[in-house]
């Protein structure tokens, strides 16, 4: 990975934290200082976006953590698993937010259940894409296993020779 895609990157990664901590910010502000009138889904929608929040940043620490490994060079080690898993988590816990979202959402929807079964078909979206990370980690773990067999190679043709 180059300098400027990990600046790139970096740039990103602390944009978004930053923006979330903003939202998080007034989102339990909001809570607190401006109550709902006892309105259930409103205040039900404001704690699923502050623990939304939540799990995105805990991805993008996990994301930060992975892309400084890549620059050093160890990402193919176990310490990558898990960073790789709290990604996983994090998306998984969004996907399950999102259908928090969408059962309290849903019997405003009477009129219209089109909306929820959108919502629903987004949620095994996001699952889908937790899915892929998946397979990105058994792909990683078996560059690790690979990676293991290199070296265990190279120290006995040391060695021999």
């Amino acid at each position: 990975m180059g300098k400027l895609t990990v600046r790139a990157l970096r740039v990103v990664l602390v944009v978004v934290l930053v923006g979330t901590v903003f939202v998080q910010a007034g989102m339990v502000w909001a809570l607190a200082a401006k109550p709902d009138d006892g309105s259930l889904p409103l205040t039900s929608f404001r704690v699923i976006t502050i623990l939304g929040m939540v799990s995105a940043q805990i991805a993008l620490v996990c994301v930060w953590r992975l892309v400084t490994m890549v620059r050093r060079g160890t990402v193919f080690s176990h310490t990558a698993f898990r960073y790789v898993d709290g990604v996983i988590g994090a998306i998984v816990a969004a996907a399950l937010l999102w259908f928090a979202v969408t059962a309290v959402n849903a019997p405003g929807q009477r009129d219209d259940p089109g909306v929820s079964v959108i919502m629903a078909g987004i949620g095994l979206a996001v699952l889908g894409v937790a899915l892929i990370v998946l397979v990105l980690r058994m792909l990683l773990a078996q560059a690790v296993a690979r990676d293991g067999e290199a070296a265990r190679m190279q120290a006995e043709l040391d060695e021999v020779i």
